[in-house]
């Protein structure tokens, strides 16, 4: 069933299995404000069980890009696009977010980010491959993030 993600007030559900819910529930509120302030887009996710294309699509491109494969259980997921960017959200039991933005028309702008949520371990898959910046968030207090940019078509 696809929910609504509300930044106002914050809530668990859906992801009450991650031992970091409250935070990882904060960086999807972080998410759904932001692309309700620059895209006036609606933020909703499923079960990822509910969302296997936009899970696969993830999945896929993590593997053939960089050979990750991530060991945590996918929670929620989402697919959508706004103006000229196609996205995809997996949030992970870990509390870890992972997000594809692939613009359609310019191969230049792709990138897969990795969003960690307060109080998480650097999952073991990633740690060696990637350094995560820290931002703060109202939402989701202190955020680390890295990326990578994305070379091939999907």
């Amino acid at each position: 069933m696809t929910h609504t993600v509300d930044f106002d007030t914050v809530s668990t559900a859906g992801l009450e299995s991650s031992p970091v819910a409250a935070a990882l529930a904060g960086l999807r509120a972080n998410e759904a404000r932001y692309f309700r302030n620059k895209y006036d887009h609606v933020f909703t996710v499923e079960p990822a069980d509910d969302a296997p294309e936009a899970v696969a699509w993830v999945h896929r491109i993590l593997q053939e890009e960089r050979e990750i494969v991530i060991s945590s259980r996918p929670l929620e997921a989402t697919g959508f696009q706004v103006e000229n960017i196609r996205m995809a959200y997996v949030f992970y039991e870990s509390g870890l977010s992972v997000n594809v933005m692939y613009t359609v028309d310019d191969p230049k702008k792709r990138a897969v980010g990795f969003k960690l949520s307060e109080g998480m371990e650097v999952p073991e898959e990633l740690a060696s491959r990637f350094k995560f910046a820290r931002q703060k968030s109202k939402l989701a207090g202190t955020i680390r993030g890295s990326f990578f940019v994305i070379k091939n078509e999907y």
